[in-house]
């Protein structure tokens, strides 16, 4: 089974996932898998299984009303993905910081 932050991953590496889900983000009400669909020059099951890929992640709700299904964008989960490259930013400015350190006491 796959941890969390490997299906936030996942999710967030192909660029029609990417483009579903801030087309879900910047709607100002739950589209209907048909309305996002219609976005996207591939077919409804193609739509439907990046969809599934973003629910899986949790960066999608789906509710169903009748026949149709709606889908809600949550942003929440990528927070986790900010907390793990937050860490390697810090690990990168020590490094950056200890080199700039390193040249300016040869320059000296």
């Amino acid at each position: 089974m796959q941890d969390k932050i490997t299906k936030l991953f996942k999710a967030i590496a192909d660029p029609t996932r990417r483009d579903i889900f801030h087309a879900l983000v910047i709607a100002t009400s739950a589209l209907s898998i048909t309305q996002i669909s219609n976005q996207f020059e591939m077919t409804r099951q193609g739509v439907t299984k990046h969809i599934k890929t973003l629910e899986d992640a949790g960066l999608v709700h789906i509710q169903t009303q009748g026949r149709e299904r709606f889908c809600n964008a949550n942003a929440e989960p990528l927070k986790e993905v900010n907390t793990w490259l937050k860490f390697y930013s810090q690990f990168w400015d020590t490094k950056i910081s200890a080199l700039e350190n390193y040249l300016d006491t040869k320059n000296t």
